[in-house]
């Protein structure tokens, strides 16, 4: 059984930095909401509780069942979870003088304790809290100690358990990593070998015996998520996976033919549906975003069904779901406040009768690239942007039809063949176009144009949260926009997006 750290989330901004923190360790970890905390077993090698947006005195304070862990297996509270050890044990938490945010130093470290081990005097760290520990139960002991905060760690005596009021997740604390090191390899004993070659070989094992002779089928979308899912599934069960990859109309330029015959080349069983003419009718007469979206989604479905039947004895479905959609999809409010839907976790419509298989469900995106390499992929599929689900027909802005896709395709094309040609197509990670219901006024030749405008879209991220605009070079995109302008019949004004994540979004629509 795979050893693991588990991150009890209290509504902390931070809790899947720790998370990522834990896995750059090699250690593998699971997130649970704090009042969906399964009870720990063998596998469970230690527990930390996250920060919090909450206080500890708030009458609504999250408060965690933690009766299995404390005293038992050990225990690292970060920021709201050192005061809640502390407070809810006999101590005292009250509202900080100095309220202490950002960076701060550790004028004492007690290097005799095990989780400050090999940790400098003085050394850096992040705090973020408008509370602070004001008294500690008789049998807590401080460890380290800012200017401004006396109680800036401590150990229970007697038990594995510890609390900091600082954020070692953070690039800002210097020697954070060191100390989640010292926590999960020094105080719970962890191997650190959770690597993307064992995922692979743990996961092809654990669906070879979870799927038997059972037939599968895996709906394709040329993403990197779903193309992974795919090969780790044929090495469990080779021709009894059947792919099915539909062309919806709103896929790139000759994007359908491409993906299709990679796929081919790595030895999936994969069928190409054209569904295209359905699609593109389906959209008739449709502007509204959402709306859009819903008769897409529909229609894939429809489309997906028709083809699983015709597949004798199918019984499972396939899904490339990562792991921030299923982290988003379960709210430290309860099932009743969800933050996020995604439709790989929503479930399927009644008339599927198939049982789901999502062997990348514990994934980050990242992670999932990592796993393709170990399973040898190519680059081409592996470092391919994120394209949105709904595809072509939210980067055109109002109703779709075919003449405004054939522009769309044809800039698009030019804009990401110009990425790659000029090495910085790895440098950004998305890039499009879209297509405004604007026209311009503007001059060919001697002639007067009114004719389409495009916005270029290029932005930095690592997991499309948040997002910067790509400081492209000028040249770049002058010669981008002129290629547009001169080869793309129905365009005669392009723009460049200079707009961030938050306050707006990568996709307009």
């Amino acid at each position: 059984m795979q050893e693991k750290i588990v991150i009890l989330d209290f509504g902390s901004q931070y809790t899947q930095l720790i998370a990522r923190r834990i896995r750059e360790l090699n250690v593998y970890y699971e997130i649970h909401p704090y009042n969906h905390f399964p009870v720990p077993d063998d596998t469970v090698k230690g527990v930390i509780l996250s920060g919090s947006p909450h206080s500890v005195r708030d009458s609504e304070a999250p408060v965690p069942d933690i009766s299995k862990v404390k005293g038992h297996i050990p225990l690292l509270g970060v920021c709201y979870g050192a005061q809640y050890l502390s407070h809810y044990f006999g101590g005292e938490v009250l509202p900080s003088n100095t309220r202490e945010y950002g960076r701060a130093n550790l004028v004492f470290v007690d290097n005799n304790d095990q989780l400050f081990n090999n940790i400098s005097h003085g050394t850096q760290v992040w705090m973020s809290h408008g509370d602070t520990i004001a008294t500690l139960p008789d049998s807590y002991r401080i460890i380290g100690s800012t200017a401004d905060v006396i109680i800036g760690a401590f150990h229970i005596s007697g038990e594995e358990t510890w609390g900091i009021q600082f954020h070692p997740e953070v690039y800002h604390t210097t020697e954070g990593k060191k100390i989640l090191e010292n926590f999960v390899s020094g105080v719970c004993g962890c191997s650190r070998s959770w690597t993307p070659g064992s995922f692979v070989d743990s996961t092809v094992q654990l669906l070879k015996d979870k799927l038997g002779n059972d037939k599968v089928v895996l709906g394709l979308s040329g993403g990197v998520d779903s193309s992974v899912a795919a090969i780790l599934l044929h090495r469990a069960i080779g021709s009894n996976l059947s792919c099915v990859f539909v062309d919806n109309g709103l896929l790139r330029l000759n994007e359908f033919g491409r993906v299709l015959e990679s796929y081919k080349h790595m030895g999936l069983n994969v069928k190409g549906v054209d569904a295209s003419d359905r699609f593109i009718s389906g959209l008739k007469g449709i502007s509204d975003p959402e709306a859009k979206r819903k008769v897409i989604g529909r229609l894939f479905i429809e489309v997906f069904d028709e083809e699983a039947h015709l597949i004798e004895d199918v019984k499972w479905l396939a899904q490339g779901t990562i792991y921030p959609d299923v982290i988003e999809s379960v709210s430290v409010n309860g099932p009743s406040a969800t933050i996020k839907s995604h439709h790989n976790v929503g479930g399927l419509p009644d008339f599927m009768k198939l049982k789901v298989v999502e062997p990348l469900r514990l994934l980050f995106k990242d992670e999932v690239r990592r796993v393709g390499h170990a399973l040898g992929m190519p680059e081409s599929i592996l470092h391919r942007h994120p394209f949105p689900g709904p595809g072509l027909a939210i980067r055109v802005l109002g109703e779709v039809t075919r003449e405004k896709l054939r522009i769309l395709k044809e800039a698009d094309e030019i804009f990401i063949t110009g990425l790659k040609k000029s090495g910085l197509y790895d440098k950004v990670w998305q890039a499009g176009v879209i297509l405004l219901p604007v026209q311009s006024v503007g001059v060919m030749g001697d002639e007067r144009t009114y004719e389409n405008a495009v916005v270029l879209r290029a932005v930095g991220s690592t997991d499309g949260m948040t997002a910067d605009w790509s400081h492209l070079p000028y040249e770049f995109l002058g010669a981008v926009s002129n290629e547009i302008i001169n080869k793309v019949k129905g365009i005669n004004r392009v723009v460049y997006d200079i707009s961030s994540k938050p306050p707006s979004t990568i996709e307009w629509e």
